[in-house]
Order: structure tokens, then sequence, then C-alpha cells
């Protein structure tokens, strides 16, 4: 909002007792507190119907699909299996090779011919 520092507000003090005399001083800081006041009352309310709009709008359920479709958490899944596990890349940036996969004992069939007592 406003950047205004201490020495501003010395200085502005300053002026106003000059100016307005002390006698009156008291007066005038009063009516400018209530008037930031007033005006803080505004900007609050102004605020808070900004806020009700955007909820009945559907802003914030918007809001929070794209933060939820970002997110990216590792401990879903401790284990990823070969499906969900992110694909190898090269030095630049291609796919690599995927290796095979090894057959299981249940996968592999005899080749015809060959037996476990000819040798």
């Amino acid at each position: 909002m406003l950047d205004i520092g201490w020495a501003e507000l010395l200085i502005i003090g300053v002026v106003a007792l000059i100016v307005v005399g002390p006698k009156e001083l008291p007066a005038l800081f009063r009516t400018v507190g209530q008037f930031t006041g007033r005006a803080r009352a505004m900007a609050r309310e102004f605020h808070r119907s900004l806020e009700n709009a955007a909820d009945q709008t559907g802003v914030a359920d918007v809001a929070k699909s794209v933060k939820s479709a970002t997110r990216f958490d590792v401990d879903t899944d401790p284990a990823p299996t070969q499906q969900n596990k992110p694909a190898a890349r090269t030095n630049d940036g291609r796919k690599a090779a995927e290796p095979a996969p090894t057959p299981t004992s249940a996968e592999v069939e005899p080749t015809p011919g060959a037996s476990a007592g000819n040798s």
C-alpha cells in the first residue's frame, strides 16, 4: 500500500504541529484515525464481497483442482511397478532402450528333443 516510514511520519507530525497547533492536534489525530478506520472497514467489506463472488463462481474449486493436478506425491507408491515406473532417459533426452523382461519358470517352454537325461 503506502510505503511510509518513521521518518516520513515524523515530518508529517511536525508539520501538523506547526500548521494546526498543539491545541487542535489531538482532535485532528482523532478525526484522521476515524477516517482511516472507516476506510479500512470499507476496504475489508469490499475484499469480503470479492471473495464471496469468487466462491459463488467456483474459482476456489478450480484452484483446488489445479493445485491437486500439479502436486506430485512420491510417497503414494513406494515400490513402483514396471507399468508406472518413469521411462529412463539418456543424456540427450531420448528414451533409453528398455531391457527385455526375464521370463519366469512357468513361461519357459522346454525345447523339443532336449531332455535332461541326454548329454
